[in-house]
């Protein structure tokens, strides 16, 4: 099978190692006589794969032991506001401090906004969220309970190469990180950070799943309208299971973790996708027919933005690159143009066909 590049932003593309192994073990997994999606949570296999990819995750992410890791629902957009619902419940008024980077921490702010007094410590949209002021500059309120910032905007493409020192700064306040869609493509610097989230479709299989990462000392923090299944520290005491989980796409995101073991780790995926993205940006900036304006420096890996030159050619080019196995460049309707999303499951060859095609067209063009 001649099986095309899909460079979809999300639910989006998991390494066909993956899909072949789930496909093999759909109707039984390991000889039990039934398929995952059958099972008990409750019972022992079940019991067995949950154990085997929290493991591999902490493994994988190297996920201090102080963390919980959690698997939730509801997506990140659930997590706007599951999070503060979680940490703004201790004495005092309800602050949450965030930096808009782009339309995912918009939502985020906005969200926010029905459980807390929202402060904005940096906005990105007079910029055309295309580059982000030193967190030196940001306006951190002393007493806000939480920062937040979205490591990875998946539709602006702005990525924060290293995230924001608030201990340098010298807030106290935890920083929480919506690291969707660059999770597992590059390490994570859990010094840095109070809690983490991300939804799974972007780079570890399919939507359904969130999986969330929360510092134990920050769980006694939750308001009192907190719903039982969506406080974390009743999620990790029951070990995720306080209501049904999403089991089968539990067992899919231990198996995209197995194959990033067999791949060699993080370090080897993030050489991997630097090696990609600088393909990509390499082939825009050397042509006067595609342009990326994000500055260099928050330039994402993960999601590559791009216009034409000429945007009367948007949908030629969206048909030809179908036409050569090169599915989902469509831009985001906010932004327009194109968008390649070069998650860990995207291989060289497929930048390179892309490429390819990119240059192919500009001449043809």
């Amino acid at each position: 099978m001649n099986r095309p590049y899909n460079f979809s932003a999300g639910p989006a593309a998991i390494p066909v190692e993956v899909l072949n192994r789930a496909g093999s073990e759909i109707a039984d997994w390991h000889g039990t006589g039934v398929g995952v999606m059958e099972m008990s949570h409750r019972g022992a296999s079940f019991g067995d794969i949950l154990a085997t990819t929290t493991a591999a995750i902490r493994d994988v992410l190297s996920v201090p032991e102080d963390f919980d890791i959690l698997f939730m629902q509801g997506g990140g957009l659930a997590q706007n506001a599951i999070v503060p619902m979680n940490l703004c419940g201790t004495a005092g008024a309800a602050k949450m401090d965030v930096a808009v980077t782009g339309s995912w921490s918009q939502k985020s702010r906005a969200e926010a906004q029905r459980y807390a007094d929202v402060h904005v410590v940096f906005d990105g949209k007079p910029l055309n969220f295309q580059d982000v002021a030193d967190p030196a500059t940001w306006s951190i309120r002393s007493d806000t309970n939480y920062v937040h910032v979205c490591s990875n905007e998946t539709i602006h493409g702005v990525e924060f190469a290293s995230l924001p020192d608030l201990k340098a700064l010298g807030c106290a306040a935890p920083l929480v990180v919506d690291c969707s869609s660059h999770i597992a493509s590059r390490p994570i610097q859990w010094h840095r950070i109070g809690m983490a989230f991300a939804g799974a479709q972007k780079n570890l299989g399919p939507a359904g799943v969130t999986l969330v990462f929360v510092r134990r000392d920050l769980q006694e923090q939750a308001m009192g309208i907190c719903p039982s299944a969506f406080h974390y520290k009743t999620v990790a005491a029951n070990q995720s299971m306080f209501n049904t989980p999403p089991t089968y796409g539990i067992y899919m995101i231990g198996l995209v973790f197995e194959w990033l073991q067999a791949q060699g780790g993080i370090a080897s995926i993030e050489a991997r996708n630097i090696e990609k993205a600088e393909l990509l940006y390499r082939t825009i900036d050397t042509s006067n027919f595609y342009s990326n304006a994000v500055a260099p420096a928050f330039r994402s890996r993960m999601n590559v933005p791009f216009l034409l030159a000429d945007e009367t050619l948007n949908d030629t080019f969206l048909n030809e690159a179908k036409a050569a196995n090169l599915l989902s460049l469509k831009g985001h309707k906010s932004v327009g143009g194109m968008r390649a999303s070069l998650y860990n499951a995207i291989p060289l060859a497929g930048v390179e066909a892309l490429v390819d095609f990119m240059r192919h067209f500009e001449r043809t063009h």
